[in-house]
């Protein structure tokens, strides 16, 4: 008996070391303990990675994070000038590290599958090979879930799930070629959580938790690896480029600074810190988000009670800061 009591107090203890950590961290627990005491991404050094939706947000500030590790770069977007400038700002951070060759820039649309493997081939001519695909590009959603024309979802599948696969194939041909490689999405915490109006985004999230969660199976074994990237609301122009429930529409939402919402630059220190330490899963937002994305995956009945209690919009207003009045009339003052 003393032996199981000893059992029973030792997972109190680590469910309430676990409990606290949730809300301290800006991140998932392991992440956490990571970013304090793993791998740095200095390790990665020398190493080359390819990145979409380079020119601005998340991406931009990944490739800022790489590139103070010395990590070489292939920035893509549709944007060139942008791309220049993230450009000649990571070879500023990389503090004499990276120079002008080691960091390539490719505008490109990644809607246009059939030019993949052109570009892929252009980056892995320049450096002779790739070790890091990091599927950034991408764009959200505000509508209510009954008012999306069916466009709308294949428009964001097309661009968020699709697009994300097609390359990951076009580098996985290289990375089996040489027997590793890395293959990092960034997805969201919309990917884990049924995030409300935003029907297309949270199912195209979760799609590609299913495409990528499947290929980790498959490689298992293999110097083969593949992260997921989640995080919460951050400091980006996400919303403004957002769609709505038409097509051809978008959201031009925006941020203030009184937003409670994770930076970009920290967030792309994250992203590096999971990358190096070739985590599968990384979950980042600011506090009760870690907490409920916890209690969401342990305690789905617990979880699915709270929400009945706070109702759709507390998490509307938890993600963009602001109360849910109504897609109609915020599309005419925003």
């Amino acid at each position: 008996m003393l032996f199981f009591g000893i059992i029973g107090f030792g997972v109190f203890l680590y469910g309430c070391f676990y409990t606290l950590a949730s809300v301290i961290f800006d991140c998932d627990v392991r992440l956490g303990f990571l970013d304090k005491f793993g791998k740095s991404p200095r390790r990665l050094k020398g190493k080359v990675a390819f990145i979409t939706g380079a020119s601005s947000g998340i991406g931009e500030h990944t490739a800022y994070a790489l590139a103070k590790a010395g990590v070489k770069l292939v920035l893509t977007a549709r944007r060139s000038l942008e791309l220049q400038r993230v450009k000649q700002q990571c070879i500023v951070v990389s503090n004499g590290q990276l120079e002008e060759k080691d960091i390539l820039v490719i505008p490109m649309d990644v809607l246009d599958l059939s030019s993949h493997k052109t570009h892929f081939q252009h980056a892995i001519r320049h450096f002779g090979h790739v070790d890091i695909l990091i599927n950034n590009a991408g764009r959200s959603q505000r509508a209510n879930w009954e008012n999306i024309d069916i466009t709308v979802d294949r428009q964001m599948f097309e661009l968020n799930v699709f697009a994300v696969v097609n390359l990951s194939r076009v580098a996985l041909e290289h990375f089996n070629k040489r027997g590793q490689g890395h293959l990092a999405v960034v997805s969201s915490l919309a990917g884990i959580l049924g995030a409300p109006f935003s029907g297309s985004y949270t199912g195209a999230k979760h799609a590609i938790h299913g495409y990528f969660n499947g290929l980790r199976a498959e490689k298992l074994g293999t110097q083969i690896h593949v992260t997921l990237l989640c995080p919460g609301p951050t400091f980006t122009n996400f919303l403004a480029e957002a769609f709505t429930d038409k097509d051809g529409e978008k959201h031009h939402g925006s941020t203030k600074p009184t937003d409670k919402r994770m930076t970009a630059e920290r967030c792309g220190h994250l992203n590096a810190v999971a990358i190096v330490n070739k985590v599968g899963e990384a979950w980042m937002g600011l506090f009760p988000l870690m907490p409920m994305v916890y209690v969401s995956i342990y305690f789905p009945n617990l979880y699915s009670l709270g929400m009945r209690i706070l109702g759709p919009q507390y998490l509307y207003k938890l993600r963009d800061s602001k109360e849910y009045t109504g897609f109609t009339e915020m599309s005419k003052t925003e």
